[in-house]
């Protein structure tokens, strides 16, 4: 069952399970962190027998979209345990992040992947000019001007996206 962790709520023994997730399902270093660059405002986790098998991160920001400031939620450190996949672990953690964006200010959920399961719950590919910085290492680096082939958007208050609008992230990638 999934429940949702503001950060400012996240005990220690629950941080500690999240980078051990992490670490097991991503190449990337995380450098013992359990969020990639950011810290996010709210995790979505699923557990069995106490343990967390489970995770998502949502961030919550405005970013520049065209010329209007617009609030958005992204999405980041989605992780099941390996010996947890094909259960639809990861499609019910996101099916509640998306009820729980619903009743929030933001306009869209993004998100920068590829998986099936993101077009499965409606975002759609977009190729939009992005502005971001570059971090990696939880350090501030370049910023760049490009296009992403896995920006994936899902409108939630029922407007279409501006496929022609550039994006300011204001920041990075989620």
């Amino acid at each position: 069952m999934s429940e949702v962790i503001a950060d400012w709520d996240l005990g220690a023994a629950d941080e500690a399970q999240i980078q051990r997730l992490l670490a097991l399902c991503f190449s990337t270093d995380f450098g013992g962190r359990s969020y990639f660059q950011q810290r996010p405002h709210f995790r979505l986790v699923w557990r069995e027998g106490g343990q967390i098998i489970g995770h998502m991160a949502v961030m919550m920001r405005a970013i520049r979209l065209g010329g209007d400031l617009v609030d958005v939620a992204g999405l980041a450190d989605v992780a099941t345990h390996p010996d947890h996949r094909g259960k639809g672990i990861a499609a019910a953690l996101l099916q509640a992040a998306i009820g729980q964006l619903r009743a929030t200010q933001a306009q869209y959920f993004l998100l920068f992947g590829t998986a099936g399961l993101y077009g499965a719950h409606g975002f759609a590919p977009a190729s939009n000019e992005l502005t971001y910085i570059d971090m990696r290492g939880a350090v501030t680096g370049a910023v760049h001007r490009q296009r992403s082939q896995e920006l994936r958007v899902l409108p939630l208050r029922g407007q279409a996206w501006p496929v022609d609008a550039p994006v300011d992230l204001l920041g990075h990638l989620f």
